[in-house]
This record gives structure tokens, C-alpha cells and sequence, in this order.
């Protein structure tokens, strides 16, 4: 490790980042803003209409995926933001995949609920 951090200070450090990740994100993205609170308002649904745990876990974790997907879009938007703003074939190849990612994500939170409570 180049920072010599090792165990669980390790462990409390990659958590620390990790939240202050998602504040930035809650923070400085709108997207983010409205698909985390979509998923505060679906997770107690998805508790309630699954029928099973392995129900409740499919309908909660597609809600996540889109949560993680975002995240990751972002930060690939970021990224090429970072190496410049003028206009790159590769740049913007690079945020149309992230954001590809991200609408096939929020396509599979319907079909799943919809495989789960009605299939």
C-alpha cells in the first residue's frame, strides 16, 4: 500500500471516503439526489410486497444497482472532466457508456418488480 495504512484503520478509512463519497454525490448530482430518494421511498415496498427474503433482496438490490451505476457514471464523467472540457470523441463515448449503463439500470428495476410481484 503506498500510504502504509494497514487493518482495520485501513477498513475506517476506505469507510470514511466511501461516505464522503456519497455526500458528494447527494451533494453535486442531481440524478443521484432523485434516484436516492426514489430508493429511501421503495425500499420499505420492497420489504413489504416481497413475499420471501430472496423477493424482498431482488427488489431492494435492483434499486441498489442503480444507486452503484450512478456512482459509477459519475465517477467516469468526472474523470473526463478532469483530463478536459473541450470535446473529445472518446470523451464523449465515454459518458454516453456510463449513461447507457445507468437507463439500462433504471430499465431493470421495473421489469424485476414486475417479474417479481406479477410474473
Amino acid at each position: 500500500m503506498a500510504d502504509g495504512i494497514r487493518g482495520v484503520a485501513r477498513l475506517v478509512r476506505a469507510t470514511r471516503v466511501s461516505y464522503w463519497g456519497l455526500g458528494w454525490a447527494l451533494k453535486e448530482e442531481e440524478a443521484f439526489r432523485i434516484e436516492a430518494m426514489l430508493c429511501l421511498a421503495l425500499v420499505p415496498a420492497a420489504v413489504y410486497l416481497g413475499q420471501s427474503g430472496i423477493e424482498r433482496a431482488l427488489l431492494v438490490l435492483s434499486l441498489f444497482v442503480v444507486l452503484i451505476t450512478e456512482l459509477l457514471n459519475t465517477g467516469i464523467e468526472v474523470v473526463v472532466d478532469r483530463i478536459g472540457k473541450e470535446h473529445h470523441v472518446l470523451s464523449g463515448r465515454a459518458k454516453d457508456l456510463g449513461s447507457a449503463a445507468v437507463h439500462l439500470s433504471l430499465v431493470q428495476v421495473p421489469a424485476i418488480w414486475g417479474l417479481v410481484l406479477f410474473g
